[in-house]
């Protein structure tokens, strides 16, 4: 009767495998090819990994550089002188229509004149003209001015954002409706002084009664 010879095991292949030799294994057994020769291993992409993490990263505000600071700080500086000028031309231009102490200054000069030029003796119609229509004339010239100077000053602050530095912050709205305001006035005087200086509402009287 033929025995047959008992397999026996060593320890080695009786024991069981622990977690590491079985993961290792395993990869091992995925990485290898076919033919049965080891995969390389694919490499890394490390520097697309950092690109990205360094593009993700926000860089740090070191604050306001200088030229944010000088367009910060012209704005106001800009916008007091265009509010001060809006002024100005609403006040030139209410005073075109209202009168000026110079205007009724200047008149009474004229008529002063016309007094002693025709003191010596004249006609009706020169006295009328040297006394009163020389006053006249010299009340709407003096109007007329100060109506052409509210008309200049207010729209050259409506002006002058179009020919200011880039960037710079838009004129507050009260500065825009204070100098549309004096140009609006001013020719209103303007029309108003023309009118007086060339007779148009009221001819002087005749001498002919």
């Amino acid at each position: 009767m033929n025995a047959t010879p008992a397999t026996t095991k060593t320890d080695a292949e009786t024991e069981p495998r622990t977690d590491a030799e079985t993961e290792t294994a395993a990869t091992a057994e995925a990485t290898s090819t076919p033919g049965g020769a080891p995969a390389e291993k694919a490499p890394v992409a490390t520097g697309t990994a950092d690109a990205s993490d360094t593009e993700d990263r926000p860089e740090p505000d070191d604050g306001p550089r200088e030229g944010e600071l000088d367009a910060e700080a012209a704005p106001p500086r800009a916008g007091f002188g265009a509010g001060a000028a809006a002024v100005v031309a609403g006040a030139l231009g209410a005073v075109s229509l209202s009168g000026t102490w110079m205007g009724r200054t200047l008149s009474e000069r004229a008529t002063l004149i016309g007094q002693i030029k025709t003191s010596q003796g004249g006609t009706a119609a020169q006295q009328i003209q040297q006394i009163y229509g020389n006053s006249w004339h010299t009340t709407a010239l003096v109007n007329g001015v100060f109506a052409v100077l509210a008309l200049i000053v207010g729209a050259i602050v409506l002006a002058r954002p179009a020919f200011g530095t880039p960037g710079r912050a838009e004129q507050p709205v009260w500065v825009k409706a204070v100098a549309l305001a004096g140009v609006v006035l001013g020719v209103v005087g303007l029309l108003i002084s023309a009118g007086m200086y060339l007779d148009l509402f009221a001819a002087l009287p005749s001498a002919k009664g």
